[in-house]
């Protein structure tokens, strides 16, 4: 038998979160974002419960040829862009639009040989700086767009660095409602986050992404505890053997839980070669048996220990949620100092996946 440790991925969760952003965007379309691995859920597993999206966003050209060998025709769009002019062969064969975001890509679309013209997101830096032109170069680089044989339809592009805060994307808008582009293109502003909460950088198309998952832009699960959304990965594992402390006794490598009484610990089969952050303290929360207790020790590549005072009636072959339905994986990305983000996408491949 595999070792217990395995992913379900839930589809109805699925759908139930992309119905959530549909009603969230209004008029506005929605790109399923679906990079690093559709936030390392599969982008195979998640592909039939997000085919009522109307486009789906990534990075990676396997991604999208993996898409469209799944059977998918709509839109397509590279959120990074393209990293050298050959990639346009694969571009233009497969129909997906990209994001422009420098000069050097405006002119290796120019000097292309393309079946067809390919339709862009020019991307302007309101301020996260990362990537795309700074506001005094985007009409420049609009116009050169809309002089090129090889560019189709153009449409604006920015990224939020700060819309889990309530006035976060105040200076952002501002800097975009100033541009001469704004008033003449299609726009694609928000993220998660502003897909949620700020209506106003709506726009024709948003962007969600680790929501479409059931995590919080925010890192934090009480922001999205009403939303209405969904869990779609629940990590789940057996308690493989039962341990009997005395007071005094230590767990794990380095000792570092010392016991202060008598009581039964748990071992459970999962670390962090499965994805389970190695530096999740003693204390993050963890279910067994259906009942919230708290890891213990050093999290070892392949094991984990809790506390079993809780579960009282746990023995070996007892379930395990790491994350998932009953515990929100942004509460365990709290404890370990970190976001649900990292955690899903982290997930390693001898983990068993099981769509549902």
């Amino acid at each position: 038998m595999p070792r217990p440790i395995r992913a379900e991925i839930s589809l109805s969760a699925l759908r139930n979160n992309l119905n959530v952003m549909k009603k969230a965007a209004g008029q506005a379309k929605v790109w399923s974002v679906v990079k690093a691995n559709a936030y390392g859920h599969g982008v195979s597993n998640v592909y039939p419960g997000l085919q009522d999206t109307d486009g789906f966003a990534l990075l990676d050209f396997a991604e999208a040829v993996e898409l469209r060998e799944l059977g998918w025709e709509g839109p397509l769009l590279l959120l990074e862009g393209f990293f050298e002019p050959d990639d346009l062969t694969i571009i233009d064969r497969y129909k997906i639009t990209t994001a422009v975001h420098s000069f050097w890509q405006l002119s290796a679309i120019a000097d292309a040989r393309l079946q067809r013209p390919v339709d862009i997101y020019l991307k302007v830096n309101t301020g996260m700086n990362r990537l795309g032109f700074t506001p005094d170069r985007l009409n420049a680089a609009w116009l050169e767009a809309s002089a090129n044989p090889n560019i189709g339809e153009i449409t604006l592009m920015t990224h939020f660095a700060g819309a889990d805060e309530p006035a976060g994307i105040d200076d952002p808008m501002t800097i975009l409602n100033t541009l001469v582009p704004n008033n003449y293109l299609p726009r694609c502003f928000a993220n998660s986050a502003a897909t949620l909460w700020h209506p106003r950088s709506h726009g024709d198309w948003v962007r969600p992404g680790i929501v479409l998952y059931g995590a919080s832009p925010s890192g934090k699960y009480q922001d999205i505890s009403k939303t209405g959304l969904k869990a779609v990965m629940t990590l789940k594992s057996e308690i493989i053997a039962v341990q009997s402390l005395n007071s005094g006794s230590r767990v794990g490598y380095g000792g570092r839980y010392v016991a202060s009484r008598a009581h039964n610990i748990g071992i459970v089969a999962c670390g962090y070669a499965d994805g389970y952050p190695r530096h999740a303290p003693g204390g993050t929360p963890v279910i067994v048996n259906g009942r919230e207790t708290v890891t213990i020790g050093t999290v070892s590549m392949d094991m984990l220990a809790v506390d079993l005072t809780p579960c009282l009636n746990a023995l070996p072959g007892s379930p395990v949620e790491l994350w998932g339905e009953q515990l929100p994986v942004d509460r365990v990305a709290q404890a370990s100092q970190t976001i649900g983000y990292e955690l899903l996408s982290a997930l390693t491949k001898r983990v068993i996946t099981e769509v549902r």
